[in-house]
């Protein structure tokens, strides 16, 4: 089954597969790809199946535009490899599923990986997330990347970017419950973490905690 890959700044958020003859992409919920970013007109471009393997990508008008391979276009024909780029999100276009047939696949649910300890047995001085609540509550998460994602694509998706600075914290996805901090709404414009701050997000309440 063909499928759009989603990524922001090289981090995979979503695996989208295309089944319809027709599937439109936009921020408006009545489209079947959403993507709830600011920058991403209401009905922003269509996906276009015509015959069993020729696909296109025409834009629908939008602010923004669309591009494939770095070039504005209105209408196009997508091959193997062809990366569609709305907005700040990048979609891979895959014409084929490989190996054996699975369900379609979302965000990496919400993290369960555990610090490495440093010396003496302590966690690495990274700044990471403790899990108040929800399926990863009592894990402690590490911020090692230079972006790291959380929640569930459909729900609720933050991101968490490092700079010289400090973390960030910028909302992706709102299509179901707008991700909180300090119970105010995450919006799509970065805003420095301070220690102690607690987010919500797709059913997971967290603390942040600064690099000692």
């Amino acid at each position: 089954m063909p499928q759009l890959i989603a990524s922001v700044e090289g981090i995979e958020i979503r695996k989208v597969e295309l089944r319809k003859s027709t599937s439109t992409l936009g921020r408006r919920n009545d489209n079947d790809i959403v993507f709830d970013n600011l920058a991403v007109s209401g009905h922003h471009c269509v996906f276009e199946r015509q015959g069993p393997d020729e696909f296109f990508v025409e834009d629908l008008s939008s602010t923004n535009g669309t591009f494939v391979n770095n070039r504005r276009v209105r209408r196009q024909r997508l091959k193997e490899g062809d990366v569609v780029a709305v907005a700040d999100i990048e979609l891979a276009f895959v014409a084929a599923r490989r190996g054996s047939a699975s369900k379609e696949t979302t965000l990496t649910p919400l993290a369960t990986v555990e610090p490495a300890p440093g010396p003496g047995g302590e966690a690495s001085a990274w700044a990471s997330f403790h899990f108040l609540s929800g399926p990863s509550a009592g894990r402690h998460v590490p911020i090692h990347k230079a972006v790291t994602t959380f929640g569930t694509p459909g729900i609720g998706v933050v991101v968490v970017s490092q700079r010289r600075t400090g973390c960030f914290i910028a909302c992706l996805d709102a299509s179901t419950v707008r991700p909180l901090l300090n119970g105010a709404p995450v919006t799509h414009d970065a805003v420095p973490l301070a220690d102690t701050d607690v987010v919500e997000v797709a059913g997971s309440v967290m603390r942040f905690r600064a690099k000692a």
